[in-house]
C-alpha cells in the first residue's frame, strides 16, 4: 500500500488506513490460516490457535475481519467493495484448496488458481489502494493491481520451493514440513506429473504417490530426490517466470524509487532464501 501510494500522494490522508484495512485482513487470514493448518508455530513463535486454541484464534481472526471492514467503511463504498471482494477471493482460494481438484482437472492449473484467490488477491487489492488512496492515475492503479496479483503468486511459489531447497538456519522453517504433511506445492505436482523415465525420478514418483511422507527414512530420501529432480529446476522457472512477469506490468509507472523497489522484489521472489 505505502509503495503504491508513491504514484499519487504518499501524503494523502487515506493512504494510512487503507495500509490499516489490509494487514488487518491480511492477519485475519494468518489466524484462520493456522487452525486450518493445525499449524503449531507461525515464523518461529508459537501460533494463536496453540496458545489460547482454535475457538478463540477463529474468533479473533473474525473479530479482525470485522475491524478491518470498520476502517474501510471510513474510507468509502468503494473501498467496503474492494475490501470484500478481496476476502471472498481469499475464502473461495481456500474452499479450492481443501476441495482440491476435481476430477479431470489438472492439479498444476488448480494449485495456481488457488494460489492467485489465497495470496495473489490480497496483494493485489493492496497495490491497487495504495495507488487509489494515494490519488494515481486509474492507468497506474491497474498497473499496480496488476502486479500485485502475479509477484504475490510468485512469492507464495517461492515458498514452495523454500520448504524443498533452503535449510532450516536460512529460513527458519523445517524443511520438508509440506511434504511430510501432504501439501501438493508446485515441485511435488511437477514431480507426481513428470514423465522423466531415469531412476531417482521413477523413484521419487513411487514415494510421493502414497501422499503425506510421514516416515523419516523415506521423507530423507524423497527431500534428497526432490532437491535434484527436475521438477524442483521447473518450478524454480516457473517462479521466475511469474517474477519476470510482474515486472512486466510495471511498465506503464513512472521510473521513481517506489518503482525500483518494486522490480527489486520480483529479483528477490526469484532468488529468495528465507
Amino acid at each position: 500500500v505505502a509503495l503504491g501510494a508513491q504514484f499519487g500522494d504518499p501524503e494523502a490522508a487515506p493512504v494510512v488506513p487503507a495500509a490499516v484495512v489490509m494487514e488487518l485482513t491480511h492477519l485475519a487470514t494468518l489466524y484462520h490460516d493456522d487452525v486450518m493448518d493445525e499449524a503449531a508455530v507461525r515464523r518461529g513463535a508459537p501460533s494463536a490457535n496453540s496458545r489460547w486454541t482454535n475457538s478463540v484464534a477463529i474468533l479473533v481472526g473474525d473479530y479482525l475481519f470485522a475491524r478491518a471492514a470498520d476502517v474501510a467503511a471510513d474510507l468509502g463504498t468503494e473501498a467496503v467493495r474492494l475490501q470484500a471482494r478481496t476476502f471472498s477471493q481469499l475464502v473461495h482460494g481456500q474452499i479450492a484448496e481443501t476441495v482440491g481438484p476435481r476430477s479431470g482437472e489438472d492439479p498444476v492449473a488448480h494449485y495456481l488458481q488457488v494460489i492467485a484467490g489465497k495470496t495473489g488477491s490480497l496483494i493485489a487489492t493492496s497495490a491497487r489502494f495504495g495507488g487509489l488512496f494515494g490519488g494515481a492515475s486509474p492507468e497506474y492503479v491497474e498497473a499496480l493491481a496488476g502486479y500485485g496479483e502475479t509477484i504475490g503468486v510468485a512469492f507464495q511459489l517461492s515458498d514452495d520451493l523454500l520448504d524443498i531447497a533452503s535449510e532450516s538456519v536460512q529460513s527458519g522453517k523445517t524443511p520438508g514440513t509440506d511434504l511430510r504433511e501432504g501439501v501438493p506445492t508446485l515441485p511435488v505436482l511437477y514431480a507426481r506429473s513428470g514423465d522423466d523415465s531415469d531412476a531417482a525420478s521413477v523413484r521419487l514418483r513411487e514415494i510421493l504417490s502414497a501422499g503425506a511422507v510421514t516416515d523419516d527414512d523415506l521423507h530423507a530420501e524423497a527431500l534428497g530426490l526432490l532437491r535434484e529432480s527436475p521438477a524442483l529446476k521447473r518450478a524454480r522457472e516457473t517462479v521466475r517466470s511469474y517474477a519476470e512477469d510482474a515486472r512486466s506490468k510495471l511498465a506503464p509507472l513512472p521510473d521513481n524509487p517506489a518503482r525500483r523497489a518494486l522490480e527489486s522484489l520480483c529479483d528477490f521472489v526469484a532468488d529468495r532464501t528465507s
